[in-house]
């Protein structure tokens, strides 16, 4: 099995020249992914393959990367702990898929459309004992100790999203919570790591933390209003995924916080109680533009990118932090 790289950004946003950076890091990591999914039973590397080859941008890999390389490190520990990285994530996606009821993924059918519920759940679970092997042989009780917290963080997330499922009255800040759970974390953990395989102090990892953190919030923000855009159409996606899953992101929390009575009820109907009909998606759309909480949205998104760069002010400038601050704006001005 080949794992596929990423294809540009249509809109001309790539971050291939970040990726050049440390495309011999890249091609390692390949090899130990491509090498611990190839397994007798047929089902594990067909499914686990579709979704790691399928466009993802590898952007969290890349972090441990990218940092690791910053802070000067020459070894290869980085290379296994990037790969584990990459696994714990794939083995997110495949989960929240069937949680979500998704069907469609970068536009190309999710596994559990594929194959049902129950293959995608298991093979998940293949791939997070994956990643812990790849801990168990990186030898540190202390990297252990990250990922396995951060792995806990991500599913406590993942839990509480489907606890506030459809639920209008939750918080911004609730709102907030699961996203930095779910999504942000695993950004934050990335580039943790790169730090701590670089040996460096602990002041210099909590920056790399913030950054991370800022970072992935900023990201998934970004990817809440992209799924409301029209541009998606252009690019060949699908709009309103979150719509139609009824799945409560921060533009229609806004939306309904400032709406009047009749839009609320618009947005109960849709959302609470998922009652949808032709028309409605457009009519959504129309709302989240009327309160302008897609440009809310992404103001908040800059803030949480401003937070990114602020992190890496302190530390010393050479080609991989620049690359590490050309992905902030990456990350915010990406169109898919």
């Amino acid at each position: 099995m080949s794992v596929a790289r990423p294809h540009p950004d249509p809109a001309g946003h790539s971050i291939e020249p970040l990726r050049r950076l440390v495309a011999d890091d890249l091609t390692a990591v390949d090899r130990v992914i491509v090498g611990l999914l190839d397994n007798p039973v047929a089902m594990i590397p067909k499914i686990a393959g579709h979704i790691v080859s399928s466009g993802g941008k590898r952007i969290r890999p890349t972090l441990t990367l990218l940092v690791a390389r910053m802070f000067g490190y020459h070894g290869t520990r980085h290379i296994n702990l990037a790969a584990c990285i990459e696994f714990i994530h794939t083995a997110t996606l495949l989960h929240d898929d069937v949680v979500d009821g998704s069907t469609l993924r970068r536009g190309v059918a999710t596994a559990n459309a594929l194959w049902g519920n129950k293959p995608p759940v298991l093979v998940g679970d293949f791939l997070l004992s994956r990643a812990f092997r790849l801990m168990v042989r990186d030898g540190s009780l202390e990297v252990l100790g990250i990922l396995t917290e951060a792995s806990a963080v991500i599913a406590e997330g993942e839990i509480r999203q489907l606890a506030i499922a459809n639920d209008l009255s939750v918080s911004p800040d609730d709102c907030m919570d699961v996203l930095q759970a779910k999504t942000a974390r695993l950004f934050a953990t990335a580039s943790e790591i790169g730090a701590v395989v670089a040996g460096e102090e602990e002041s210099t990892r909590q920056a790399m933390r913030d950054y991370g953190l800022s970072l992935g919030t900023a990201f998934q923000l970004v990817d809440d209003v992209l799924d409301y855009s029209a541009l998606q159409n252009d690019l060949g996606k699908t709009v309103g995924d979150d719509f139609r899953e009824g799945k409560i992101t921060m533009p229609v929390l806004l939306a309904f916080e400032r709406g009047t009575p009749e839009e609320r009820r618009f947005w109960e109907r849709t959302f609470a109680r998922v009652e949808q009909r032709d028309g409605d998606l457009e009519h959504a759309m129309t709302l989240l533009a009327r309160h302008n909480t897609l440009q809310a949205t992404l103001e908040e998104a800059q803030r949480h990118a401003m937070m990114a760069r602020d992190a890496l002010a302190d530390l010393a400038g050479n080609a991989y932090r620049d690359a590490l601050l050309d992905l902030v704006g990456f990350c915010i001005d990406r169109k898919f």
